[in-house]
């Protein structure tokens, strides 16, 4: 299915981007990989086997030309994978006001910008596949921007599924829960207890998701299975996530405690 098709994947020099480039590529796709540090990126498009395009997302002019540039380069596009991504940790009061903005930007506004920008481009029966959070289906506390910034993603792709329809253009959306890359470690003691209440995915296992949604088409993946269960259920009840929010924290606070252990013990 995915031999000889032309990708475009964003944040693709670690964690969930690269494990997607490199599936794609293992299945004959022509991968673009997308991400602002060069050298970083460099070595992972070698590895994998794409086509470095170093570029920083919040350079939205740029990220506006990417598509064209991608086209003249690979000569065709079909898959779109937004999945460069930002988060700043911690109460709104705490972080500083650029970063909040930085994580709309790059979040939600990147996503938008490059889909417009693709859309046009795409060959027929193309696929674009947006990556969000459950974060952007329950509002959390200390991570109010970016679930704010997830939960217009999940919004715009649902929207835009509709638009492109009769244009035979797939759009999908995947919700992780928290990830285990590199970057997830190393910000474990700011994450907030609650988080760990729910199994880690590996990077691996969503982005076999999200070649899942190009295979399938579906509106929306989230995963872990029950964590996307529960986060819908606490979408329809507020006040179910708050009453239940103590007992999470408890339970996410004992993970946590053998999280780092185990990191501590490498």
């Amino acid at each position: 299915m995915l031999a000889g098709k032309i990708a475009l994947v964003t944040g693709a020099s670690s964690g969930i981007g690269l494990a997607v480039s490199r599936k794609l590529a293992a299945q004959g796709a022509k991968v673009a990989m997308v991400a602002r540090t060069e050298k970083a990126l460099r070595e992972a498009a070698a590895q994998v086997g794409g086509e470095p395009f170093p570029l920083d997302v919040k350079d939205l002019p740029k990220l506006a030309a990417l598509p064209q540039r991608v086209v003249d380069r690979l000569g065709a596009l079909d898959i779109v994978v937004n999945n460069a991504g930002v988060h700043h940790r911690g109460p709104v009061l705490a972080v500083e006001p650029l970063a909040l903005a930085e994580m709309v930007t790059v979040n939600l506004a990147a996503p938008i910008v490059l889909c417009r920008a693709a859309i046009p481009l795409l060959r027929a029966g193309g696929n674009i596949v947006n990556v969000a959070s459950l974060s952007g289906m329950v509002p959390m506390p200390f991570q109010a921007a970016y679930g704010a910034s997830k939960a217009g993603l999940r919004a715009f792709s649902r929207a835009l599924r509709d638009e492109l329809e009769e244009r035979g253009i797939g759009v999908s959306v995947v919700s992780p829960g928290p990830v285990d890359t590199g970057f997830f470690g190393e910000e474990a003691e700011k994450i907030a207890d609650a988080t760990f209440s729910q199994p880690l995915s590996s990077a691996d296992q969503v982005a076999d998701v999200v070649l899942r949604c190009l295979e399938e088409r579906s509106a929306e993946v989230a995963l872990p299975w029950l964590s996307g269960k529960l986060a819908m259920l606490g979408y329809l009840s507020p006040a179910l996530t708050r009453a239940l929010r103590p007992l999470l924290e408890k339970r996410g606070a004992r993970a946590k405690r053998a999280f780092l252990a185990r990191r501590r013990s490498r």
